[in-house]
């Protein structure tokens, strides 16, 4: 640790095989690292959420499906319902009818009086059924244009549903693939990274939530979001020496973020 705060590895580039364009080139190595690692995170945690993905996407297909097949089931409801009322008017028509017919065979006022109140009575019943079925014959319009709805919502539901399925399952079959080349990066890169920078890199990595490589710009850090010192960012932007975050720890490298 220098006296502005600023943590070399080593302190000075002529100390280092290759001098300082040898850092350079540890320090891009770093970052190709950092991303490489970055992604892998990415990838295994989008490979643990694509298998959920799935599970909700059908979810939700058969959430919007059942709202058609509930109305359906209501629909078929309706006209049983609609049968057996046209059955009661049916039999109610047949005993009014009778009923009437026994009009013509009573012989005294009083039996006479008696039968047409059976036949008020009867009239009455049939009146009932007939309101009630006026008023399933609304309800059976009513449903048929909400069953016409829903299933014009499902079509054009059931079109967004597979594309998507269709690109998850398509991301399911490549990611391992995406995985193991991106590990085989890693391991290459590594390969090329001198010894002691990539146990300061492990060793940051392990502290800090997978991130030990992150840049600057406008002397704030990426990885802590803290202002580093004016000197440190001015030496940093040089890329003389491997410097980290006098806050986090992280190593830091310049870089500008506004063209990106």
């Amino acid at each position: 640790m220098t006296k502005n705060g600023t943590f070399r590895l080593f302190t000075k580039p002529s100390k280092l095989k290759g001098g300082e364009s040898f850092l350079k080139e540890q320090i891009s190595l770093l970052i190709k690292l950092q991303k490489n690692d970055s992604e892998t995170e990415r990838i295994k945690i989008n490979k643990k959420k694509l298998p959920e993905r799935i599970i909700s996407l059908d979810e939700e297909f058969r959430r919007v499906g059942s709202k058609v097949e509930k109305e359906r089931k209501n629909f078929e409801k309706l006209k049983k319902s609609h049968g057996e009322e046209e059955e009661k008017l049916k039999r109610g028509i047949e005993n009014l009818k009778k009923t009437k017919n026994k009009l013509l065979e009573v012989k005294t006022n009083k039996e006479y009086q008696a039968m047409l109140k059976e036949v008020e009575i009867a009239e009455g019943r049939n009146s009932e059924v007939e309101d009630r079925i006026i008023g399933v014959l609304e309800e059976i319009d009513n449903i048929k244009e909400e069953i016409k709805i829903r299933e014009e919502e499902l079509s054009a539901y059931r079109l967004t549903y597979e594309k998507e399925r269709h690109g998850v399952e398509k991301d399911m079959d490549s990611i391992d693939a995406e995985l193991l080349a991106c590990q085989k990066n890693i391991g290459d890169i590594r390969e090329k990274i001198d010894a002691d920078f990539l146990k300061k890199y492990d060793g940051i990595k392990g502290i800090r939530n997978g991130l030990a490589v992150v840049p600057v710009w406008n002397g704030v850090c990426g990885g802590c979001h803290m202002n580093i010192p004016p000197q440190m960012y001015n030496e940093l932007q040089r890329s003389e020496n491997l410097i980290s975050c006098p806050n986090c720890n992280r190593i830091i490298y310049w870089a500008d973020i506004s063209k990106k």
